[in-house]
């Protein structure tokens, strides 16, 4: 790999000469020339720019003093039949440095032609002039959406970031695998060495445990944590299928989930929860609704049975008068699309008293929870697409439940949300487990003509499972 550098400038980047980089160069893994560009000018003011043409501030960079340089630059003979160089010009408006950049140019260029432009930057004809030309490709880069004075510290960071990519510079090869950015597609974890104690601050117990597993799969959730707070671009760029159940469990705590089974090519996304306010939308929640309930039924219901019970308690006539009432709240959760993917139905008691007893709310069943209680809520209907059970988005579908029923009870003292499951529902009953819930008793619950026994199950409300 080779790099030619031409500056204004050339002794800015005699730290190339340093590190790892200098002593790949001194090695011969790559081969780092840097050239003053005022070596092609002809007057002896050895100039290099012009004013615009057309006006405006500032001086241009003249495009016969940079054809004449680069033209030796891509002149030389490289040893190579058909080489790939590159022409990279710094520049603000140029395309994002990433890394996958740099991964591309470590493995798949042999030189880099770096042109390091100064004022108002370089003949924009120079750019023109070799991106017609078959032997070679112009990359125009930005190392963000900032302005430099030139182009020399890009110049020093593109070097730099390529280089280190270079089979041989870097002596662990598996480094690369775990740094910020690396194959790994995250921001790396933090690192420390001792002293284990520091002006009160301790390295993490889990580091000098000795257990390598628990070590790797800490360093793992802190690179999830990391990158979901900083960077949630590259979150969503991450394939779903390499995620496993751990990972789902911590990107689930900053609010990225994906369906149980992710297709081919899927990726991490960030559902988002409403408050059901308008009545048009009920038509997708009795969808929603209708596709979901079966799925909780025994298997010895009669579809006859659920069929009635849809029709009476899930359609959309019933979802219209549940979103305009006051009595009710019905929370959903959409993913990327705006597609509904999962939804809640509460039922809020009138007054401050303790009420649902006509309903079947089992009330001396939530005594036995406390020594005190407030009005029992129910949390009547709580379901998820098939797709995306298993996927840990229940607990942002609860969390945004609780959420709104906190805000609609505020004056209420220690209020309990309650509900009822079937008894044979066992994935259901840990679910609910999981998020606070705990068994208090039971209740029948009619389907139609069916008797069933349901689980009831109760907790305090509040955000905290």
């Amino acid at each position: 790999m080779r790099f030619d550098i031409f500056s204004v400038f050339p002794s800015y980047l005699n730290s190339l000469q340093l590190s790892l980089v200098g002593k790949a160069n001194e090695g011969g893994a790559i081969d780092v020339r840097v050239h003053d560009l005022r070596d092609w000018t002809e007057d002896r003011h050895r100039t290099v720019d012009d004013t615009p043409v057309g006006g405006g501030a500032g001086m241009v960079m003249r495009a016969d003093i940079w054809g004449k340089a680069l033209d030796t630059a891509f002149d030389a003979d490289l040893g190579i039949a058909h080489p790939r160089r590159i022409l990279a010009i710094p520049t603000p408006a140029g395309y994002p440095l990433s890394q996958e950049i740099c991964n591309d140019l470590a493995t798949g260029s042999d030189q880099i032609v770096i042109a390091c432009g100064r004022y108002e930057g370089i003949d924009g004809r120079v750019a023109d002039h070799y991106a017609n030309r078959d032997d070679v490709e112009v990359f125009e880069f930005s190392l963000g959406d900032y302005v430099l004075n030139g182009g020399e510290v890009a110049a020093l960071a593109l070097v730099e970031a390529v280089a280190r990519l270079v089979p041989g510079v870097i002596g662990n090869p598996q480094s690369l695998v775990e740094e910020s950015h690396g194959t790994a597609g995250l921001l790396e974890y933090p690192n420390y060495t001792r002293p284990l104690d520091w002006r009160g601050l301790s390295v993490p117990a889990i580091l000098t445990s000795g257990d390598h597993g628990r070590v790797a799969r800490w360093r793992r959730d802190e690179a999830l944590r990391k990158t979901a707070l900083r960077r949630p671009d590259m979150i969503a760029g991450l394939d779903a299928a390499s995620l496993d159940r751990r990972d789902r469990a911590t990107l689930g705590q900053h609010g990225w989930y994906w369906p149980k089974n992710p297709a081919l090519g899927a990726h991490p996304i960030r559902p988002t929860a409403e408050i059901a306010r308008n009545r048009h939308a009920a038509a997708e929640y009795a969808a929603l609704a209708r596709s979901t309930f079966p799925d909780a039924c025994p298997p010895t219901m009669s579809p006859a049975d659920i069929e009635a019970f849809l029709e009476t308690n899930l359609s959309e006539e019933f979802f219209t008068a549940a979103i305009q009432s006051d009595d009710t709240r019905v929370v959903g959760v959409r993913d990327m699309h705006g597609n509904l993917i999962a939804y809640s139905l509460s039922i809020i008691p009138e007054g401050d008293g303790v009420a649902g007893a006509d309903e079947g709310a089992p009330v001396d069943a939530v005594l036995s929870v406390g020594d005190r209680i407030g009005p029992l809520i129910e949390l009547s209907k709580f379901y998820l697409h098939r797709d995306w059970r298993g996927s840990g988005l229940g607990g942002l579908l609860m969390t945004a439940t609780l959420e709104e029923l906190l805000s609609a009870t505020r004056a209420w003292e220690r209020p309990y949300v309650w509900l009822g499951t079937n008894a044979r529902n066992r994935r259901a009953q840990g679910l609910y487990a999981k998020l606070g819930f705990e068994v208090v008793g039971r209740r029948t619950f009619m389907v139609g003509e069916q008797s069933n026994d349901d689980v009831v199950m109760a907790r305090t409300l509040d955000v905290t499972y």
